[in-house]
């Protein structure tokens, strides 16, 4: 047989340069999300407390590759991607800090002042405790996670907790035990907290059981706040304090000064 009617039989059936849609797909999809590592084989002698917490994970990773359908551009819902983003932002620290200094500052009562100093307060406990947790834990972010512009100004390591859920959980409480009075606006407040969650996980940002003990966290620590709580008239004696020590020290080291005279 010559060497073209070989080639000929190779390539029978269109399989030899056409490709199905399928496979098209498959090549588009395959830069979005890298190729998760192996699990390691497991035998059933191994104490069942093992057995079941690596099921448990096996499944927390499998339910955190199917809702990251917005990793990339090339994802299934990747035409939404910028607006997710926008809802992730909106979760972050960095607007939520800034409100409500600026609110403390420019605050026309104290009981608003007040209420700004606590969530300023929490805002910072927040991000002490899940800055804590992330370095103890050391849990790696998924592997079909994508930086963007703007979280490289913010570059996160860790992914256990999810500090936007532990954040949204906080300030949806605080929100509603301290500012909402009506249902509409409990509801709205509870949506948005929900959406930021979801956005962590459908940005690829975390896994479920980040955002899920993320939301319980954030959840406790307004009990914490709440029992902390700085009232704006003890903040005022604390400060009054400190400025008449400060003056009794500096006047009595003027005192104790050799003038020379």
């Amino acid at each position: 047989m010559s060497s073209s009617g070989f080639r000929r039989s190779s390539c029978r059936g269109g399989s030899c340069g056409a490709r199905t849609p399928a496979e098209a797909h498959r090549r588009r999809s395959s830069s979005c999300f890298p190729p998760a590592p192996q699990a390691d084989h497991f035998s059933l002698n191994q104490p069942l407390v093992s057995i079941a917490l690596r099921l448990f994970l096996a499944v927390d990773l499998w339910l955190s590759k199917r809702l990251g359908v917005c990793s990339c551009e090339e994802a299934a819902w990747g035409s939404i991607r910028p607006l997710v983003r926008l809802v992730e932002f909106s979760g972050h620290a960095a607007p939520w800090l800034f409100g409500a200094v600026y609110s403390l500052l420019l605050g026309d009562s104290a009981e608003e002042k007040e209420i700004m100093l606590n969530l300023t307060l929490a805002l910072l406990l927040d991000l002490m405790m899940v800055r804590l947790l992330k370095k103890m834990v050391r849990r790696r972010m998924p592997v079909q996670n994508r930086s963007d512009i703007l979280s490289t100004f913010f570059v996160e390591k860790y992914s256990f907790p999810s500090g936007h859920a532990t954040r949204a959980a906080l300030c949806a409480r605080f929100l509603m035990a301290q500012l909402v009075d009506t249902y509409s606006m409990r509801v709205l407040v509870l949506g948005w907290a929900s959406l930021v969650s979801l956005s962590r996980l459908l940005l690829a940002r975390h896994y479920v059981t980040d955002v899920g003990f993320g939301l319980a966290m954030g959840y406790c620590q307004y009990g914490l706040v709440e029992r902390l709580w700085v009232s704006w008239d003890c903040l005022q004696d604390v400060l009054l304090l400190k400025v008449r020590e400060s003056i009794a020290r500096a006047y009595s080291q003027l005192w104790s000064l050799d003038w020379g005279l």
